[in-house]
């Protein structure tokens, strides 16, 4: 099929599926979390081909692990989407409402934004995410993946649309487009005609290819240049284990913690044990603050200025001394990508200036960048991070993928 087939089949997708009650919508759900299941041996043997092709052409150790689907991470992901059945359905949903002076009644009540295209890199998980939030949310999904994600695409889309059938739902509802020709992403992204909102999940040049091409709304987000600012009243050593689980837990992701600001006034007591605590676990400490005797330490390199502005997505840590809480503010607006920022402290008073002055979807105090997650914040698998301003920020559940109508009842009204 063209492109323009494919949309216009998604449009009228949504129009039927729009019509279709919560009751149907989970029965789908649940049909996909269960296959999943099954036939996780085949899946893992068709990712395996993808793996393979991937690290043919070296492609990074972190694109690789966002890739790799193991027998835990389908059980995952199929409870994940589990969890999206059971959350409430905002479709349908009055916001606000009343009656006008003039004897109309109105209210906001929430509808599907129509279709969606998701456009992602190495991420088969998204496939299902994406795919699950938007039928629960009533919407019409084009999913776009790149080449390297070409055969794990086709098993989770062929998964997903047997499970609509099975449940009585438009099976393209869901669609997939696997062919890696960039052309055919360009006429993707002129088809407003059809497709309502995109969603890239990727890289800063992904997200900036999408701004600069599309005519469609586009979700700028998913870049994390995370940090945590060491306030000089922190406790240190239970900062250590936040630091650490920000960074290694999984580093692949856009909440990691890619840059650690520390407090002058504590860097010397500080900076030798964040050395002996973090290159045990076998991070590379990027800076220029830390003592003559460390800095012969191979796991401490120099600090590359460049670096400050873009995601390690490794084990790779770049580490910056600052002189009180202004300047690492400073330097977040000046490095970050108003993703996820953090600060330790036990003052009550600077943890609040720093929530007021940092731009930031999600601002922590005393706590892991690692939790800006759907899931993790109760919204569910989420589609996408979301770091704009505009209609939706941080992690998009389902509310996220809604808009409105005002629905507006009279007597045979007029207006005078």
């Amino acid at each position: 099929m063209t492109m323009i087939e494919i949309a216009k089949l998604a449009k009228q997708a949504s129009f039927e599926l729009a019509q279709f009650g919560n009751v149907q919508k989970n029965q789908a759900l649940f049909a996909i979390a269960d296959a999943l299941e099954q036939r996780t041996e085949e899946i893992l043997a068709v990712n395996a081909k993808d793996i393979d092709y991937a690290k043919s052409q070296g492609i990074s150790e972190a694109i690789i692990d966002r890739l790799l689907l193991t027998p835990e991470r389908i059980r995952g992901i199929a409870n994940d989407v589990r969890n999206v059945a059971s959350l409430a359905d905002p479709v349908g949903q009055v916001i606000d409402g009343g009656v006008l002076d003039s004897g109309l009644k109105i209210e906001r009540q929430r509808v599907p934004l129509g279709v969606i295209l998701t456009i992602y890199e190495a991420r088969p998980n998204v496939t299902i995410d994406v795919a699950s939030l938007c039928l629960k949310t009533g919407n019409s999904v084009i999913l776009r993946g790149g080449k390297e994600t070409k055969f794990t695409n086709a098993i989770l889309v062929e998964v997903v649309q047997s499970a609509l059938e099975q449940a009585g739902l438009p099976k393209l509802a869901v669609q997939a487009v696997t062919d890696p020709d960039r052309a055919l992403l360009l006429e993707l992204l002129k088809l407003d005609q059809y497709i309502d909102m995109v969603i890239p999940r990727g890289g800063a040049g992904l997200h900036q290819f999408c701004k600069e091409n599309s005519t469609i709304p586009v979700i700028v987000g998913g870049i994390g240049v995370c940090h945590l600012y060491v306030e000089a009243s922190a406790d240190l050593e239970r900062s250590l284990n936040v630091i650490a689980n920000a960074k290694t837990q999984r580093p692949s992701t856009c909440n990691t913690l890619e840059t650690l600001l520390v407090d002058k006034a504590i860097a010397d007591q500080f900076l030798p044990k964040l050395a002996e605590h973090l290159c045990k676990l076998k991070v590379t400490l990027h800076s220029d603050d830390f003592s003559e005797d460390l800095q012969k330490n191979p796991q401490i390199q120099p600090l590359e200025q460049a670096k400050l502005r873009q995601e390690w997505l490794s084990l790779d840590l770049s580490v910056v001394v600052v002189d009180g809480i202004q300047q690492a503010i400073e330097h977040i607006r000046t490095y970050g990508s108003q993703h996820s920022e953090g600060i330790l402290t036990s003052n009550y008073a600077l943890a609040r200036q720093f929530v007021q002055q940092v731009d930031a979807a999600a601002v922590y105090i005393n706590a892991s960048t690692r939790f800006t997650d759907g899931a993790q914040f109760g919204l569910g698998a989420e589609v996408a991070v979301s770091t704009q301003k505009l209609h939706a920020r941080g992690p998009m559940g389902l509310e996220a993928l809604t808009t409105y109508k005002w629905v507006c009842e009279g007597d045979y009204l007029t207006r005078s």
